[in-house]
């Protein structure tokens, strides 16, 4: 990682941005990293009553998803943070992957469950046998 260096406080103020968004990059790059792990990834928060309604109907499903609790990371708050992004600025929990796609939070997931079209998906990744 490289910073910027300089002695005036406006060149702090940019040194501090590079980092800011290098930092972001990463998170990033780690929200993409551990939602390839697994056929179904939710990026959860323990006390989020969506979270536990997302991971009950996977369950529910027969699904064994991955999740990760971002209140229980270190890094959570910035992952947060490059899931909001990823999501054009909304809430950033529950987001969900599917087969390493971003699928979105919870009203995407739930639209596709209601049309029928989220267990051909869950199918197609191997998510679901049956």
């Amino acid at each position: 990682m490289q910073y910027q260096e300089s002695n005036s406080s406006r060149g702090n103020h940019r040194t501090t941005r590079v980092k800011r968004r290098s930092s972001c990059l990463d998170s990033l790059e780690r929200v993409v990293k551990l939602a390839s792990v697994s056929a179904v990834v939710i990026f959860s928060s323990s006390s989020c009553c969506m979270c536990h309604a997302m991971k009950r109907l996977f369950c529910e499903l027969g699904v064994n998803p991955t999740v990760y609790e971002l209140d229980h990371d270190p890094n959570g708050k910035s992952m947060e943070k490059a899931l909001s992004k990823l999501l054009g600025n909304s809430p950033a929990v529950p987001v969900v992957f599917i087969g390493g796609e971003l699928i979105g939070s919870m009203d995407r997931v739930m639209a596709s469950h209601i049309s029928g079209s989220l267990v051909p998906i869950l199918k197609e990744v191997g998510a679901l046998w049956l």
